[in-house]
């Protein structure tokens, strides 16, 4: 972490100067010419001096777009070599945990001879595996997301195989959590035009998030019913300390979390929330969510479905 922040900060420092040798070496003497150019327009013979002075004046309007183009890249650059080294900090993190695992069940494998003990590491180094699988495909799939190259395979599916399938991926996630977990949705649920993977991946990561950040112990509630007669309300609610008011919309960002420190006690990448955006603006929907400290969160996906009139038997 030191290393990182360390690195940001060399970027920052870097940036500054530029700025100030582009105030020195740029902008001051522009300013002074711009000046001399003014003056040259009231003083001394009109035809030339009137002539000087449109073209100093010229000079300065190109140099200052000029250096303004430059801040511009600049800024640019800096963000993006900030950006490559969090991105670089949260894989590693993401990596280093289950590696660790594995690295420590194959030592243990490797030094006991009782069958039992070897079994057990067998079944946690399949666990870790499949995790560590997860996240790199997580990743991948968000780099996709990223360059445009994600495909979405859209076909009409019924809502309610929606929440089905996502209640059975969060079927793990529920085992000896003490998790309360209730699941409400209306009958006759619409269909609509999705890819049914994807959406179900959204709404899993709602539904681990909410259990993740949930209170002692998490109660999670998912519900799904209609808003009008055009769209589809998929709803996820914990009992969890809630987000500021300020935080809505930075929980949306890729790899943003709201406490760093959480990193240490919690697993997650940041990429969750901005995964489930994604998927919803793919599919012409939103995600909205509603919290408060001390008051749990609430995240509604809302989903155009098919018209009545396409809506298959």
């Amino acid at each position: 972490m030191r290393r990182r922040v360390s690195s940001i900060n060399r970027q920052r420092v870097g940036y500054r100067r530029i700025v100030q040798l582009l105030v020195y070496l740029i902008i001051v003497p522009t300013v002074l010419i711009l000046s001399l150019g003014i003056a040259l327009m009231f003083l001394g013979e009109a035809g030339i001096n009137l002539l000087l002075g449109i073209f100093t004046i010229s000079l300065v309007a190109v140099v200052v777009t000029g250096v303004v183009l430059v801040l511009v890249f600049v800024r640019r650059e800096a963000n993006l070599s900030e950006l490559q080294a969090d991105f670089v900090s949260k894989v590693s993190h993401e990596l280093r945990t289950p590696l660790t695992a594995v690295r420590l069940f194959a030592e243990t494998l490797e030094r006991s001879p009782d069958d039992a003990t070897r079994h057990q590491c067998l079944t946690m180094l399949k666990q870790e595996t499949e995790r560590l699988t997860s996240r790199i495909e997580r990743l991948l799939d968000w780099g996709r997301m990223e360059a445009g190259r994600k495909i979405y395979d859209l076909r009409p599916i019924a809502a309610s195989s929606i929440v089905d399938g996502a209640v059975r991926a969060f079927a793990p996630y529920r085992f000896g959590s003490g998790l309360g977990f209730t699941v409400e949705v209306v009958d006759d649920l619409p269909q609509l035009l999705g890819d049914k993977d994807a959406l179900v991946d959204a709404v899993l990561n709602l539904l681990s998030n909410a259990r993740k950040y949930g209170g002692e112990p998490p109660v999670v509630s998912l519900r799904a019913f209609r808003e009008g007669t055009d769209a589809l309300v998929v709803e996820v609610k914990d009992n969890g300390d809630g987000i500021a008011s300020p935080e809505h919309r930075r929980i949306f960002d890729k790899f943003y979390r709201i406490d760093d420190r959480l990193s240490r006690t919690r697993e997650g990448s940041g990429l969750g929330l901005a995964i489930v955006k994604h998927v919803v603006r793919a599919h012409a929907g939103r995600v909205t969510v509603e919290s408060s400290k001390g008051h749990g969160s609430t995240f509604r996906v809302v989903l155009p479905t098919l018209p009545a009139d396409a809506q298959s038997a």
